[in-house]
């Protein structure tokens, strides 16, 4: 079976990779604004052109002279990109022209890359030949102008990376003494330059449909907190590499990433999300579209693990991450990072704040961790998969209105007026979060007290710790009442 071929995109800050990218992947899993330096990490999707597949690598504006600060890293995931891409596009503009910069990356990826095109974007309006004018100095015979934003050349662009990656694969099966796979581009039907396929979703999202066919379903977990709690590097801990930027400074990571990976045999995805700072502090355009993608992610999500940084007492901006996974109805993971970094009173200090403050989240299971030297990191993942089972479980009607009936004898629904709730039957009306369905009489007379026992109650009983329980009651109508 063939293997599905990789492209990078790599080029300098602002040069449209990730307006490309959303293009060909049909998508918004990419964060797209006129600011340089916005995309950081790298992100991967899955793209399809006349019926055939392939695999596409967003990256960071690249510096390859970077000495310190953040560019380093960022230097450092476009170079694993183009080392995993049996293919890269090097993207310039062609607005700006050709400059110094693109002259540092194209030495570099002459040395580092299999296959190389060079993609002269944001040329629009403009005549060809005047747009790879001044960028044939650069000597590269692979030359395309296209519009990223338009979709102008994006279908030869494709066509002519994937014929390359093609001849190689092939060149490989003969010097390995096989036959040579079919290329089903050959057998396609499909033109148009602006055509890149049908609808394709991120990476992590076209794994997950082919995991709903066979195999364990893949468990999609958002690592989500304020900035500067270690959330990039629990992840990096979690896979064993430095897949994600880890950079002391807040707002290191703008953007959702999410990566695939396995655990003993079961399929995650998790999901790094930006920090979320207090809603005052949040003026900047770019942050306010990173903390809505974060809102995104953890609607998208099973399961939620809340970060939270030792060093620093619980603010109520925790407290309303925490209301929006509570309102998502999401299962949730506490986790107290840099435990490693406090001594004893101070950590004292953090379980008595987390009590006073977090109090609403007690259903939830609290792990104290140091991220960096991955202690206490498999323990979380244990936490993870309960929680996940607790917001998926069924549960059985007879065994529901029987609980019931032990509540109400246990402490019957207080009076309201001459009459009293009667509660007849409980039934499971979702999951994820679990949803109890009471029937009954004057059921709207319940009151708020009542209802958080009810739901102590069933948590009790069904041991559905990490996942919020939600209670709906459903009155019968009164036969004998008088027409309104």
């Amino acid at each position: 079976m063939q293997r599905t071929p990789v492209i990078a995109l790599v080029g300098r800050p602002n040069v449209g990779k990730s307006t490309l990218f959303n293009r060909l992947t049909r998508s918004r899993a990419a964060l797209v604004a006129d600011v340089p330096g916005l995309t950081r990490d790298r992100h991967y999707g899955t793209a399809w052109i006349d019926d055939r597949s392939f695999i596409v690598i967003d990256t960071g504006g690249f510096e390859p002279v970077a000495k310190t600060g953040i560019a380093v890293q960022m230097a450092r995931q476009a170079r694993q990109a183009v080392i995993e891409a049996d293919c890269v596009i090097f993207l310039c503009d062609a607005r700006a022209g050709m400059t110094g910069h693109d002259g540092t990356i194209a030495t570099e990826l002459r040395r580092t890359a299999r296959r190389l095109i060079l993609a002269v974007n944001k040329a629009e309006g403009m005549p060809r030949e005047q747009v790879l004018a001044e960028f044939h100095e650069m000597g590269f015979g692979d030359t395309v102008a296209i519009s990223s934003a338009h979709g102008d050349g994006i279908g030869e662009l494709v066509r002519h990376a994937l014929a390359l990656i093609d001849a190689d694969l092939a060149a490989e099966a003969r010097a390995a003494g096989v036959s040579a796979p079919v290329d089903p581009a050959d057998e396609s039907t499909g033109d148009g330059d602006g055509d890149a396929g049908p609808q394709a979703e991120g990476a992590a999202d076209a794994s997950s449909a082919g995991e709903q066919e066979e195999g364990p379903r893949r468990l999609r977990v958002a690592v989500v907190g304020r900035p500067n709690a270690g959330k990039s590097t629990l992840i990096n801990t979690l896979l064993g590499e430095e897949r994600l930027i880890a950079f002391d400074q807040p707002g290191t990571t703008r953007d959702a990433v999410a990566i695939d990976f396995e655990r003993h045999g079961k399929p995650y995805t998790l999901v790094d999300t930006a920090g979320v700072r207090r809603r005052g502090k949040v003026s900047d355009t770019i942050e306010k579209f990173s903390v809505v993608k974060t809102l995104q992610a953890i609607e998208d999500s099973n399961v939620c693990v809340l970060m939270l940084d030792a060093t620093q007492d619980v603010a109520d901006q925790d407290a309303n991450i925490a209301g929006f996974i509570l309102e998502a109805g999401r299962a949730l993971v506490i986790v107290v990072n840099k435990w490693d970094a406090v001594d004893e009173e101070r950590r004292e200090a953090v379980k008595l704040d987390l009590d006073r403050k977090l109090y609403f989240l007690r259903f939830a299971r609290m792990h104290f961790i140091s991220a960096l030297q991955g202690k206490g990191v498999n323990a979380v993942m244990r936490s993870v998969d309960a929680a996940f089972a607790a917001a998926t479980r069924k549960l059985s009607t007879p065994k529901l209105t029987r609980m019931l009936q032990q509540a109400v004898e246990r402490q019957a629904p207080p009076r309201r007026g001459l009459f009293r709730p009667k509660m007849r039957y409980a039934h499971q009306g979702g999951q994820n979060p679990p949803i109890v369905v009471i029937h009954g009489n004057a059921l709207d007379a319940i009151s708020d007290t009542y209802r958080r026992y009810l739901e102590g109650w069933f948590r009790e009983q069904f041991k559905l710790e990490g996942t919020p329980l939600r209670i709906e009651f459903r009155s019968t109508n009164n036969p004998y009442a008088p027409d309104r």
